[in-house]
């Protein structure tokens, strides 16, 4: 009995052991199956990729597109050049236009300039002329004074003698001083000179007046009658009276109310007038 069961069990071993290579068997078709659905799997993904690929593909056509839109902005390279050609002509025409204008704009300011040179040229003259060797305006009027007093010396020295030519350059000087005087002197020192000094001018123009008449009335008598000598002589003391005033207390106040600079202008300015007088005095006798 114990034999027979012991077979029997070795049989069962027998037949679980054959039994078994099936079951690998169907675990190795069932592994077989697997890969192959993965296989599939694959190649699905692998179709499904290409698919996608191919679906991708139009990307393609925006590089043939891009293509295109750089072979347009190719083509249109050559009309921006032309643009860029007409922009660089149109610089250059305003550099021209510029350039000429400022060329005309120096030319004109160096027309200016020497306009200005030139005006400035003559004012330098004009000043040198003023400020130059005529002197201050006191001792132009004190040149007059001595030249008039050396001809009342002449006067004096001969009172029966005929002064008729003595008193006409004694009237061509005093008409001259007189005229300088209240064209130039005078004027300044009543607009600038104090109380005191602007009191002295006044008087010195009554003076004025006085000689005036007195040289009219002797120019038309004989310098051999005695009315002459008569006027002659009150016109030298009026004359000598008129100078000690001018020289002893105008003269003393204007050299402290003028400066130099001014008195000397005020000299070239005299100067100038009696140039202009004589002249018109020439004109006038027919010299």
């Amino acid at each position: 009995m114990a034999g027979t069961s012991t077979s029997k069990n070795s049989g069962k071993s027998s037949a679980s052991k054959r039994a078994a290579p099936s079951r690998t068997k169907t675990s190795s078709g069932k592994k077989a199956s697997t890969a192959g659905k993965a296989a599939s799997k694959r190649t699905s993904g692998t179709r499904s990729a290409r698919s996608t690929a191919n679906k991708a593909s139009p990307a393609s056509k925006p590089r043939s597109s891009a293509a295109k839109s750089t072979g347009a902005k190719a083509k249109a390279k050559p009309t921006a050049g032309k643009s860029t050609a007409k922009a660089a002509k149109r610089s250059t025409a305003k550099t021209t236009a510029r350039s000429n204008s400022a060329s005309k704009s120096r030319a004109t300011a160096g027309g200016r300039s020497q306009k200005k040179g030139v005006l400035s040229s003559i004012a330098d003259r004009v000043t040198s002329f003023l400020t130059g060797d005529a002197g201050d305006a006191l001792e132009l009027l004190k040149t007059d004074h001595d030249k008039v007093a050396a001809m009342f010396e002449k006067v004096k020295a001969n009172e029966d003698g005929d002064h008729t030519q003595t008193f006409r350059r004694i009237k061509e000087e005093l008409d001259l001083h007189a005229h300088v005087e209240e064209q130039i002197f005078y004027p300044h020192l009543m607009e600038n000179g104090d109380k005191e000094l602007k009191k002295i001018v006044r008087e010195g123009l009554e003076e004025h007046g006085q000689v005036k008449m007195l040289l009219s009335e002797i120019a038309g008598l004989s310098g051999t009658s005695p009315t002459f000598k008569a006027k002659l002589k009150v016109l030298i003391e009026d004359v000598e009276h008129h100078v000690e005033e001018e020289e002893n207390q105008m003269f003393p106040l204007v050299r402290d109310q003028v400066d130099q600079q001014m008195r000397v202008r005020l000299g070239s300015l005299i100067e100038a007038e009696k140039a202009k007088f004589g002249k018109k005095g020439k004109s006038a006798s027919g010299h």
